[in-house]
C-alpha cells in the first residue's frame, strides 16, 4: 500500500515528466514502484492509564502500513510496540476515575476490571463469554455498573454481589408497550378459562351455581384452590425485575445516574424497507457485475426517537415529552415562499419531530442535562431534568438557526457537560462564533468563558473542572493554537507558540501534551511538551519529509484577504510563478466538503493539490486557495452565508478571486481556470454554467451535479427538504444551468463512488447531449470510490486536469 506522502511526490514527478516531455529514465512506471520517495507522518496519538507512555501509529520502516510505536516522558526515543503492548492498548478503554480518583475501573477484551490506586491492585469483576462494557460508577460510588446484553448490571465493591438493574426485552413478549412494564398479576385470560369464563348472563350465573351445587369434587377444589391463592397473598412479596418491552426498537445511551436511582435510554425505530441507492460495480474477480447496497436520498423518512427515564425507586418508566419545549410548534422562515404551504401548516401546527442528542446526569445525579435537536435542524435546546419538581424538563438554552444548528462543538458532538452539580457548560453560536459559555441550574444565569471574532475548535475540561484546554483561531484564522482557561475568572494562557497548527492530546495526569504540529510546507511530525506556558516543545519524529521531499523548493503559499464585492474579507492562499506564462494565467483550487478550511498555515488534508498547485506555478501559472462563503473557521454568518443557495455567495468569491488576481498580479481575465473535488466539483461546475465568460476552463471531480441524489443528513442542513422547498433545490444543482456551458469542461468520477454517486455524472451527460455541447469529456475511473485508492488513477486525473488547463489557458 503507498503512503499517501509517496503518492504525492510520484504524482507531482509524474506531472513535471509529462509537463516537460522529458524522456530517459524518470518514466511514470518506474517512480511509481520507486520507495525511496516515501515519507510518513505520525497519527493516532493515545496515552497510557499511567500518563507515562505516548503511543503513536507511524511507518518510519518504509513497510506496507503503519506499525504502533511509543515514547515516555523518560525516554523519548520512538520504540516500536511489541505483540502483547499492541494487544493491551487495542483491547483497554473507557478508564473511568472515581470523583476522588483513588479507583478506577476499565474494559478488556469484553470483561470488566476495577483498580485500586493507592495499592495497585487490580481485580477482576467479570468472566463470561458475553461482553461486558461502558462500566462506570454509581449508587455514590459502592457499586461498579455495567452494560452486558443491553441490559445493566451492578457489582457491589464491598460485598462482590452482582445483581441485574434493568430487563429490557426486545420483540413479541407479554409485556406492555415500549417503555411499560408486563402485568405483575399474570395472564388474566388463562385465568379466567380456568375459574370458568368471567360474570356473563343470568343463564351463564345460574349454570355456574348449578354446577358447584350437585358436583362435590368440583366444589371442594374450588375451594383449595382459593385458599391457596389467599396464602400466597399473605406472603412477603418478592421483588421482581420488571420487563421492559423495546418491541422491534433499536436500544442507545443506556446508563444510570450515579445515585443508582434512575437509569436513562434511547430508543430509535428505524423506517421499514426504506428504497436505497444501488452502485454497479463492473470489475469483479468474478467476471460478473455486482451491486453496491448505498444509502438513501435526501428527504427520505428517518428514523423515530423516544427517549425514557426508568426511577428504580418508584419502579415507573417516564417517557420525555416534547409538547412543553419552547418554540417546538414553530415554523421554519423558508415556508413563508410557498404560501399555501404556510397556510395549511399554521391552521393545524404540530409538534417538530426531535432527536434526543444525549443526556448527561450531574455529579451527584440530582438533575440530568438532555441535549434534544429539533430534526428540521433549526433548533437545539439543552433541557434540564430535575427529580425534584417531578421530572419535568426546564429550558436552559435554547439554540435557534433559521438556516441550521451547527459550528464548532455544536453540531452532534456531544461537547457539554457539568462542571459541578450546580452549573453546566456548552458551546453556542450566539454572538455569531463558537464559544465557551456556563449556566447556573439554580439562577439560570448565564456566563461566557470566552469571547471574540474567533473559533473555539476544541474544548476538554480538566480532571479537577477547574480549567478547560482549547483549541483556537485567536491568533489567525489561519493558525490552531492549544490554551488553557481558567474556568474561575476565564484567564486563558497560551501553551503552543510556534506558526501553524496542533492536533492536541493531553495526558490522564495532564502533566505533558503530545503534539502532532505541521506548517503549510513541513507535514505533521510529533513532538512533546510539557502542559504549562513557556513550555518548549521537543520534536521527536522527522521522517515526514524525505531527503527527496526535501530536495524540491515547495512554495509557501502567502496567506491574505481580499475584499468581495459585497464587502466581506476572503481568506487566501496564493501560488505565485518565478517566471509568469506570456499569457499570464491563473486557476482557482476549490476545496470540498463545503464546511472545511484550506487557506491556512498547516499541512493541508488537500496534500495531492498543494503539490499540484506548485506544479502549476512551475508551468507560469498564478494559483488562488480561497475559503468562500460556507467554509469552516469563520463564524455562523460565513457557515450559513450558502443556505439555500449553494453555488451563490461561494460562486461570487470564487467570481471576486479572479478578479483580485486581475488587478493584483495582471492576470489575463481571458485565460482562468478552476477545478476541484466533491463540492470543489459541484461550485466548478456551477462557475462554468453560471460565469462562462469567467471561466474559460474547469475540471469537475467528484461532482454533485444534482442535490435531490445527495444523502439526507448534509443535504436538508442547507436545502431543507426536496418536497417541501423546491427552489433551494432548483438554484443549486448544476443540472439545471448546463446550458450555459461555453468554455472547456472535464467531468472526473469513480463509478464505485457510494458518496457521490456516478449516476450524478450521468445524468448530467445525458444533459450536456441533449443540449448539444461542444468541448466537454467524461473520464470514468471504473474501479474508484470517492476517494481514489490507487496512484495510477491520481496520476492519470491530474494529467487529464493538466493537459486541460494548458490546452485551454495557453493559447
Amino acid at each position: 500500500m503507498f503512503k499517501p506522502s509517496l503518492c504525492l511526490l510520484l504524482l507531482t514527478v509524474s506531472l513535471q515528466s509529462f509537463a516537460q516531455n522529458k524522456a530517459g529514465t524518470l518514466t511514470v512506471a518506474k517512480i511509481m514502484r520507486d520507495p525511496k520517495w516515501i515519507g510518513t507522518s505520525p497519527s493516532d496519538l493515545q496515552w497510557s492509564n499511567d500518563g507515562n507512555t505516548l503511543y503513536f501509529s507511524w511507518n518510519p520502516e518504509k513497510a506496507a502500513a503503519d506499525s504502533l510505536y511509543y515514547i515516555s516522558t523518560s525516554n523519548k526515543i520512538p520504540v516500536k510496540a511489541k505483540p502483547q503492548d499492541i494487544q493491551s492498548l487495542n483491547n483497554t478503554s473507557n478508564y473511568v476515575y472515581t470523583l476522588s480518583k483513588l479507583a478506577y475501573v476499565y474494559s478488556k477484551d469484553g470483561d470488566i476490571f476495577y483498580v485500586d490506586t493507592k495499592t495497585g491492585k487490580t481485580k477482576r469483576i467479570t468472566q463470561t463469554t458475553d461482553a461486558e462494557n461502558n462500566p462506570q460508577f454509581s449508587f455514590n460510588e459502592t457499586r461498579i455498573v455495567y452494560n452486558r446484553n443491553q441490559n445493566l448490571y451492578a457489582w457491589d465493591i464491598a460485598s462482590g454481589e452482582t445483581i441485574q438493574l434493568t430487563n429490557l426485552k426486545s420483540g413479541d413478549v407479554a409485556t406492555s408497550a415500549a417503555g411499560g412494564f408486563g402485568n405483575r398479576g399474570g395472564n388474566t385470560s388463562a385465568r379466567a378459562n380456568r375459574d370458568g369464563g368471567p360474570q356473563g348472563n343470568a343463564q351463564e350465573e345460574w349454570l355456574k351455581n348449578d354446577q358447584l351445587q350437585y358436583f362435590e369434587v368440583l366444589r371442594t377444589r374450588k375451594e383449595d384452590r382459593e385458599s391457596g391463592e389467599a396464602y400466597n397473598r399473605s406472603l412477603p412479596k418478592t421483588k421482581e425485575i420488571r420487563s421492559i418491552n423495546i418491541e422491534d426498537k433499536i436500544l442507545q445511551g443506556l446508563s444510570i445516574s450515579p445515585d443508582g436511582r434512575f437509569i436513562s435510554y434511547r430508543l430509535f425505530k428505524g423506517v421499514a424497507n426504506p428504497k436505497t441507492t444501488i452502485v454497479p460495480s463492473y470489475i469483479t474477480e468474478s467476471g460478473f457485475t455486482t451491486d453496491i447496497n448505498g444509502r438513501t436520498k435526501v428527504g427520505a423518512l428517518q428514523a423515530m426517537s423516544e427517549f425514557y427515564i426508568y426511577d428504580r425507586n418508584r419502579d415507573t418508566v417516564i417517557a420525555i415529552k416534547t409538547d412543553s419545549i419552547p418554540g417546538i410548534k414553530d415554523l421554519p422562515d423558508y415556508v413563508k415562499d410557498y404560501p399555501k404551504d404556510l397556510e395549511r401548516r399554521t391552521k393545524n401546527p404540530l409538534n417538530r419531530a426531535v432527536t434526543f442528542n444525549a443526556l448527561v446526569w450531574s455529579p451527584k445525579g440530582n438533575t440530568a442535562l438532555v441535549d434534544i435537536r429539533a430534526r428540521d435542524n433549526k433548533d437545539r435546546w439543552l433541557m434540564l431534568w430535575d427529580t425534584a419538581n417531578g421530572g419535568r424538563l426546564q429550558l436552559l438554552d435554547r439554540q435557534r438557526d433559521e438556516a441550521w444548528i451547527g459550528g464548532p462543538g455544536i453540531g452532534f458532538s456531544r461537547n457539554f457537560g457539568w462542571t459541578d452539580d450546580n452549573t453546566v457548560w456548552f458551546q453556542s453560536e450566539a454572538t455569531g462564533y463558537s464559544h465557551l459559555y456556563t449556566i447556573n441550574v439554580n439562577t439560570k444565569q448565564r456566563r461566557a468563558l470566552t469571547a471574540g471574532k474567533y473559533e473555539v475548535e476544541q474544548a476538554q475540561l480538566s480532571r479537577d473542572k477547574k480549567y478547560f484546554y482549547i483549541v483556537t483561531n485567536e491568533v489567525h484564522p489561519g493558525e490552531q493554537q492549544f490554551y488553557r482557561l481558567t474556568i474561575a475568572d476565564s484567564k486563558k494562557e497560551r501553551i503552543t507558540t510556534m506558526t501553524g497548527a496542533y492536533q492536541v492530546t493531553v495526558s490522564p495526569d495532564e502533566k505533558y501534551i503530545g503534539l502532532l504540529y505541521s506548517y503549510s510546507t513541513k507535514p505533521w511530525e510529533l513532538f512533546l511538551q510539557e502542559n504549562k506556558p513557556g513550555a518548549k516543545a521537543e520534536q521527536i519524529t522527522n521522517k515526514a519529509q524525505s531527503e527527496e521531499f526535501k530536495s524540491y523548493a515547495w512554495r509557501d503559499p502567502e496567506v491574505l484577504s481580499f475584499t468581495a464585492s459585497d464587502g466581506a474579507v476572503v481568506y487566501a492562499r496564493v501560488y505565485k510563478p518565478t517566471t509568469p506564462h506570456a499569457n499570464k494565467p491563473a486557476v482557482l483550487f476549490v476545496h470540498g466538503a463545503g464546511y472545511l478550511q484550506n487557506a491556512h498555515k498547516w499541512w493541508s488534508s488537500y496534500y495531492r493539490e498543494f503539490m499540484f498547485n506548485n506544479l502549476l506555478a512551475d508551468e507560469g501559472y498564478y494559483v488562488m486557495d480561497i475559503d468562500y462563503r460556507g467554509s469552516a473557521g469563520y463564524g455562523r454568518d460565513w457557515r450559513t452565508a450558502i443556505y439555500r443557495h449553494m453555488g451563490g455567495k461561494d460562486l461570487d468569491d470564487n467570481v471576486d478571486a479572479v478578479n483580485y488576481l486581475v488587478k493584483t498580479y495582471g492576470v489575463n481575465p481571458q485565460h482562468v481556470g478552476l477545478y476541484g473535488g466533491s463540492y470543489g466539483g459541484f461550485l466548478s461546475l456551477m462557475g462554468m454554467f453560471n460565469k462562462p465568460d469567467v471561466f474559460a476552463a474547469g475540471a469537475a471531480l467528484r461532482p454533485v451535479t444534482n442535490w435531490a441524489n445527495y444523502n439526507h443528513g448534509y443535504t436538508a442542513n442547507i436545502l431543507n427538504e426536496p418536497y417541501n422547498d423546491s427552489l433551494a433545490y432548483r438554484r443549486s444543482s448544476p443540472l439545471y444551468f448546463a446550458e450555459g456551458l461555453k468554455g472547456h469542461l472535464l467531468i472526473c468520477h469513480g463509478m464505485m463512488d457510494v458518496n457521490v454517486h456516478f449516476q450524478d455524472a450521468v445524468e448530467l451527460s445525458q444533459r450536456l447531449i441533449e443540449l448539444g455541447k461542444d468541448n466537454w469529456q467524461l473520464a470514468p475511473f471504473p474501479m474508484e470510490d470517492h476517494d481514489f485508492a490507487e496512484p495510477s488513477s491520481w496520476t492519470d486525473e491530474y494529467k487529464r486536469i493538466f493537459k486541460l488547463f494548458e490546452d485551454v489557458l495557453k493559447k
